[in-house]
């Protein structure tokens, strides 16, 4: 099948869209988040267009998204568009999983690179914004620190290129939630066709009572409900088991998903 290369007109909306993408991560955090988090972003991003391309599945370049600097990171992340429906579930995984598995490669290195650039100060718990932890973020910090971010007595002053890490570890949670349209959504859905109905419900309703504890997952809940719901990604052949690595694929993803979750990522105290 022949591949639709990407024309002018596409490669600059990507350049423009870069851009300004790196303009406002600079003006957040400095020129060492702005490059950190968009490696992490653009990975995440171009692990999906390549698994598309390699599947001969038509897709957008991806498109960054600029954001006033006052919202912590500068962006609302990025995205690509899928042109056509999905083969089969053999390649929906592969799509589905290539982004989140790419994106949390570079953002482990970068993660571990910021945290040994972070200091650790004594103290008590400090006022205003605080950031959550997960799983991948305490072994991390055991490992480089030697303490855990939630000791008490303790804090840690996050370098830049460290929240640019734990920006993209929690993006990649967020993109891995078994809902939708979400990547976890495309996983989820090819690896267990009959049950993934209950369980995007689930994960779904599961959103509501985490948003006593921080509203954006009510937030959340409302952009999945206006980009298409619970329903997964439309494919040609349902019928055509996974083969084993598609299946590891899945699995490796799940866990990937349990590492970097954060059930209340920003605190105000």
């Amino acid at each position: 099948m022949q591949q639709v290369l990407p024309g002018k007109r596409e490669w600059g909306i990507f350049y423009g869209l870069l851009a300004a993408t790196v303009f406002t991560t600079y003006l957040a955090g400095g020129w060492m988040f702005s490059f950190s988090l968009l490696l992490i972003l653009g990975s995440h991003e171009f692990g999906h267009y390549f698994a598309s391309r390699r599947n001969h599945v038509r897709a957008t370049l991806p498109y960054f998204i600029p954001a006033p600097p006052v919202f912590i990171a500068g962006t609302f992340g990025a995205f690509i568009r899928i042109q056509q429906r999905i083969p089969d579930r053999r390649v929906l995984m592969e799509i589905g999983a290539a982004g989140p598995l790419t994106g949390f490669v570079v953002a482990v290195p970068v993660l571990w690179v910021g945290l040994g650039m972070s200091t650790v100060t004594p103290g008590e718990a400090v006022t205003g914004l605080s950031f959550g932890g997960s799983l991948i973020l305490e072994l991390m910090a055991r490992l480089v620190l030697g303490v855990s971010p939630f000791a008490e007595g303790l804090n840690i002053q996050l370098h830049p290129v460290a929240f640019a890490g734990w920006i993209g570890m929690f993006v990649t949670a967020l993109n891995l939630l078994p809902i939708g349209q979400l990547d976890g959504g495309h996983v989820m859905s090819a690896m267990f066709p009959e049950k993934y109905p209950w369980l995007a419900r689930l994960f779904y309703l599961f959103l509501f009572p985490l948003g006593y504890f921080w509203p954006g997952w009510w937030f959340w809940a409302l952009m999945i409900t206006l980009v298409g719901g619970l329903q997964p990604a439309p494919i040609w052949d349902a019928t055509l088991e996974l083969a084993p690595r598609h299946r590891r694929l899945g699995l490796v993803s799940m866990v990937i998903f349990v590492l970097t979750f954060i059930p209340v990522p920003f605190q105000v105290s």
